[in-house]
């Protein structure tokens, strides 16, 4: 259900906040508070940045706007407006609870709104297209020779000799096809998600509860449900684990990696930060955050092959390899098929890709965060959003919906 606006808390307007405004690390995650939160996460969580080139940003022209698009609503989405199934834009955004869309065709903007206070220059969360960009640096890591996605996790992190991630490949974590027994609840108010939230220092501790961190929480996961390389089975610590063997293979800082290899000569137009433990780890499975337009570029590079120019930022062979190479039938047996009922779907290396003459390739992050590349057509739709629930299927249809009508409008 969308509340009204009018009877929606002031957030963190005033000095200081009434309580009932006020934003802080026990709800920040939580409806109406995320609004705020979404595009302030470092005055929340402890973080570290990821700079940009201010001397190389790849410009964005503007094109003919869409402003017009209608979209039809599929059966389900969370909403109590009665519109039948023809929805203007506006209507849309509203109901995904958009913060900041942009719609590229071939390098250019064809669609831009903000929302909740965002801006062209607010950095946002991206969730779990956090993992997605790590999967870019991995690629860049993996041509250099410094990762290797045939070797053992534990060949890069020994530590993990007594977790279930033993006989694991990197390439397993990157495809989400560990056997590590996790459950991935959400809406959880205790049990390991919630030790992990705390540990990634997402939650606040309980009195007289001793601080953890984020590694020492990695190997504390020793029951597996089955062997490695078997199903989809989607596991965020298998990310935030690919973040210290990045870090160990490469003997350097993940934020100074992803701005080195990705983020600068991308062109991004703004620094990017990550958010970190007590110890510095960082948060690579969610905690990333960029604007809205950056987020619009990565999707641009990928459309350019992982060109920027005549520099290869993403190998080209690893772009082909997400889209030819991901296991169909790992994915029909995994637990996120009701999401996109009789898509054609894999996932590879961070990516979900649905098949077809013009592949989709897409990030995907709770709460509504999105990058979907139509690389044939030259599109890109990135966007951030503050939808109260984690995941809500009737949105990820809607929202589905809206792609589809764009690529129609832009073919």
């Amino acid at each position: 259900m969308q509340d009204n606006p009018t009877t929606r808390p002031s957030l963190m307007s005033a000095f200081p906040p009434p309580p009932s405004g006020q934003v802080t690390l026990a709800n920040w995650r939580t409806a109406p508070f995320n609004r705020w939160a979404f595009h302030h996460v470092r005055e929340i969580v402890p973080s570290t940045d990821i700079p940009h080139d201010p001397a190389h940003v790849r410009p964005l022209t503007r094109g003919a706007g869409l402003e017009s698009l209608r979209i039809g609503a599929p059966d389900g989405a969370s909403t109590d407006r009665d519109l039948g199934l023809d929805w203007g834009f506006d209507d849309f955004l509203a109901a995904t609870g958009t913060d900041g869309i942009v719609v590229l065709h071939r390098g250019a903007i064809v669609l831009e709104r903000y929302a909740n206070g965002m801006t062209e220059r607010s950095p946002h969360i991206l969730m779990s297209v956090s993992k997605s960009m790590l999967g870019l640096l991995a690629a860049v890591l993996a041509a250099q020779g410094a990762l290797d996605a045939d070797r053992l996790a534990v060949d890069y992190v020994p530590e993990l000799r007594e977790t279930a991630w033993v006989g694991a490949r990197v390439g397993q974590l990157l495809d989400m096809r560990t056997a590590v027994a996790f459950d991935e609840d959400y809406l959880a108010t205790s049990g390991p998600i919630v030790a992990y939230r705390k540990a990634t220092g997402w939650n606040p501790l309980e009195p007289g509860e001793r601080p953890s961190d984020l590694r020492s929480f990695l190997l504390t996961l020793t029951q597996s449900n089955g062997p490695h390389g078997g199903k989809f089975s989607y596991v965020s610590p298998n990310t935030d684990l690919l973040g210290w063997i990045i870090e160990r293979a490469a003997g350097r800082r993940y934020s100074d990696l992803m701005s080195e290899l990705v983020w600068q000569p991308m062109g991004a137009a703004e620094p990017a930060y990550i958010t970190v433990d007590r110890l510095g780890a960082p948060r690579c499975a969610g905690g990333m955050c960029t604007t809205t337009r950056d987020l619009a570029r990565v999707g641009q590079l990928l459309v350019e092959g992982g060109a920027r120019g005549a520099r290869q930022v993403v190998p080209a062979a690893w772009i082909e390899d997400i889209t030819q190479n991901g296991d169909a039938e790992a994915w029909n047996a995994g637990s996120f098929v009701p999401y996109f009922p009789g898509a054609a779907m894999h996932y590879r290396d961070k990516w979900y890709l649905e098949r077809g003459a013009a592949p989709l390739l897409f990030g995907l992050g709770i709460h509504g965060q999105n990058l979907f590349v139509d690389a044939k057509r030259e599109i890109v739709i990135a966007k951030h959003s503050s939808q109260a629930s984690p995941l809500d299927a009737g949105l990820i249809a809607l929202t589905g919906r809206f792609v589809s009508e764009v690529r129609k409008a832009l073919s």
